[in-house]
């Protein structure tokens, strides 16, 4: 079922009255409108389409579009912008490619979300200004624009701003989120209040006197306190320095929303000391950059020790305490609050010398890092673990090893529906999880993770787009620990198609693989 919403507001006071608002003098920007279509609606998911339309008679360098979807809505992919969110709040910019909208151009972009039903969406700014056509130069003798408001403080339930004063005649100040005005003041500083926990907010202010009102500030965005981050790093792709043409981590935050990636992979120098890639040293090489870089963006990053290929530190480290005296040079290099260790070649996951020396040393590290996350990833079949995968979790419980996730990696194992593959065998690492540790459902799918590979795996198994939307929602659901693929090099399309160290070998946008993940 098709619905158009249009965001295109008049705010006379027939108009205010029936949205229950105060009546206000309008401001206009004329010709610059943002325009919301539910295209498609399923039931329990939508399509969702904003047309950005440049009516003016100038040019338009650069668009943002930013709202809020209401309670219990979420976006989960998106095409034609680059989209970052935070909560309910969502924000969708030009794409690179396409950095000016010509006057009297318009161009849109979509995305997909989840239910279905929706309404209308919230919030609208275009650039800073209601996506209506409000905003602009202001009125003949209104004052002029005040400052870019600045947040002063936050609690639970409210925002406190503060601005420059405007130039001319001021008998106040309006503050608006969107087009609904939330305060009124004489001065340059008030506090919104009634806001609900761990919410975000964008604001704009407008001066006015007897003429009308001036044009709007520029935006400022806050989000109140009360949020509550879940434990450990649950949405970490990986990204691999040594091939593949490794995309900027910092680029990619910024585009899609992902705060964490899982960093690959720490192998042994040829005796029991750890190095990226066997020979890039923990500290000033490229990979301890990368991870500077992404700690000081507001992220994390978890180092993946092991993989397939590779000189391995599990074999040439001797006994428990000299590998376990390994691990720890990688968390004190950076400030760690988790490890994963890639045990999947036969000379770790094949060898039960090797597994229990890990299982020991995870325990050594345990000990000497309270709270530390300590995730162990392993191949799988459709069904569940194999008889490898089975022993690993048994010696696990045997040996009182607290491993925080459980991670398995379900492709190339001959999948045909990667979605319903990827849930069979996670339900039977569930299965195997409560019945050696006696765990409730909800106990085991805690400890659980997800590592797939994104597009064309090495065996032309396709994940799609869709394929992993879902997947990512039934992780989601069911309150899995951990969701990754392999890997933000790939999360981009092939030129030709085929399986690459630097695409996925599909058709898709940049980096949406990545802002699926995100939404984990």
């Amino acid at each position: 079922m098709s619905k158009t919403r249009k965001l295109l507001v008049l705010f006379t006071a027939t108009a205010a009255a029936l949205l229950g608002l105060s009546a206000v003098p309008a401001s206009a920007a004329p010709g610059l409108t943002a325009t919301f279509t539910t295209v498609s609606d399923w039931g329990t998911g939508f399509e969702g389409k904003v047309t950005v339309s440049n009516d003016s008679e100038t040019a338009l360098d650069g668009w943002t579009v930013e709202f809020d979807l209401p309670a219990g809505y979420s976006i989960n992919s998106s095409w034609n912008a680059q989209r970052t969110g935070s909560g309910q709040h969502y924000t969708f910019r030009n794409p690179s490619w396409a950095p000016t909208l010509g006057a009297g151009s318009s161009t849109s972009f979509g995305f997909n979300g989840a239910p279905g039903g929706i309404s209308e969406i919230l919030n609208c700014t275009l650039n800073g200004d209601p996506c209506d056509g409000g905003g602009g130069p202001g009125e003949p003798g209104a004052p002029g624009v005040p400052g870019t408001p600045s947040v002063t403080g936050t609690s639970n339930s409210s925002i406190s701003l503060s601005w420059n004063a405007s130039s001319g005649t001021v008998s106040g100040y309006r503050v608006y989120e969107g087009a609904s005005p939330r305060a009124t003041t004489s001065g340059t500083s008030t506090t919104i209040s009634g806001l609900g926990d761990c919410t975000t907010h964008s604001y704009t202010v407008v001066a006015y006197n007897d003429s009308g009102e001036s044009g709007r500030s520029d935006s400022v965005t806050a989000t109140t306190g009360g949020c509550t981050q879940p434990a450990g790093i649950g949405a970490a792709p990986y990204l691999y320095l040594g091939w593949g043409n490794p995309p900027s981590a910092t680029m990619v935050m910024e585009e899609t929303g992902i705060e964490a990636f899982t960093m690959a992979f720490i192998l042994s120098d040829g005796g029991c000391s750890p190095a990226w890639d066997s020979n890039r040293p923990l500290q000033g090489s490229v990979d301890a950059r990368t991870i500077a870089n992404v700690q000081a963006a507001g992220g994390q990053i978890v180092p993946s020790i092991g993989g397939w290929s590779g000189n391995k530190l599990g074999p040439n480290c001797s006994t428990p305490e000299a590998l376990a005296g390994a691990y720890q040079e990688v968390i004190d290099a950076y400030g760690l609050n988790a490890i994963d260790i890639d045990i999947e070649n036969t000379d770790e996951f094949e060898d039960p010398t090797v597994q229990d020396r890990i299982l020991n040393a995870l325990r050594i590290v345990e000990q000497n890092n309270p709270g530390i996350e300590t995730i162990v990833t392993f191949p799988t079949l459709r069904s569940g673990p194999n008889y490898w995968g089975n022993r690993l979790i048994e010696r696990a419980q045997e040996l009182q090893v607290g491993i925080d996730v459980f991670t398995i990696m379900p492709f190339n194992f001959s999948g045909s529906d990667m979605y319903q593959d990827t849930v069979g065998a996670s339900e039977g690492l569930k299965n195997k999880l409560k019945s050696t540790f006696g765990w409730s459902d909800a106990t085991a799918y805690g400890h659980m993770g997800i590592s797939g590979m994104n597009g064309l795996s090495d065996q032309r198994e396709l994940t799609s787009l869709s394929d992993w939307t879902q997947i990512r929602d039934w992780a989601r659901g069911n309150g899995l620990a951990r969701l990754a693929y392999w890997a933000v090099n790939r999360d981009r399309p092939c030129p030709n198609g085929g399986v690459s160290s630097n695409c996925s070998g599909i058709s898709q946008p940049d980096w949406e693989f990545t802002r699926i993940t995100a939404g984990f």
